[in-house]
């Protein structure tokens, strides 16, 4: 819990308050999500097809989070359900690192288990068609991802806290 406190405690130093954007990393897609400014809801904004080459996605991400006033990026690190680190969370600290040097805005790497199976299981009971459910999961995990940190950053009490996350 040390680590989400610490962590949750640099976000706000750097980026006290506005709106915050929730980024979902995947191999083909990125699901983006964005919180209130006053960073109490978080909810789904867009999905983004991945381009070939890195820098077109960090463009458009920045572009996107100019155009919201986001104050700052939190990205969902894929840890594994043991809590270890495998090649996707080393993307991600990649993606994240070069995102830090095209933009000042700061990074929190948040923990992101079981977000996209969250927002299967809410599209399931939605009772959407499978090419619809695919069209949002992505966005919708990235607004789980959001909701967790949103959570820690009040200081509030969440089930992802005991999963932990930190600044990236």
């Amino acid at each position: 819990m040390g680590a989400i406190l610490e962590a949750a405690a640099a976000l706000n130093r750097a980026a006290p308050g506005g709106v915050l954007m929730a980024l979902d990393l995947g191999s083909k897609t990125i699901g983006v999500a964005l919180s209130d400014a006053d960073r109490t809801l978080a909810s789904p904004l867009t999905t983004l097809r991945r381009a070939a080459r890195l820098t077109p996605d960090l463009q458009a991400l920045v572009a996107l989070a100019d155009a919201r006033h986001a104050t700052g990026f939190v990205l969902g690190l894929p840890r594994n359900m043991d809590g270890s680190e495998g090649p996707r969370c080393d993307s991600t600290r990649s993606f994240a690192r070069n995102l830090a040097r095209l933009d000042p805005r700061p990074i929190l790497l948040w923990d992101e288990r079981l977000t996209t199976m969250a927002a299967q299981d809410v599209l399931d009971a939605a009772g959407l068609t499978q090419k619809r459910r695919a069209a949002l999961v992505d966005r919708l995990a990235a607004a789980h991802i959001l909701e967790a940190a949103l959570v820690a950053l009040a200081g509030r009490e969440s089930s992802n806290q005991r999963h932990g996350s930190e600044n990236g």
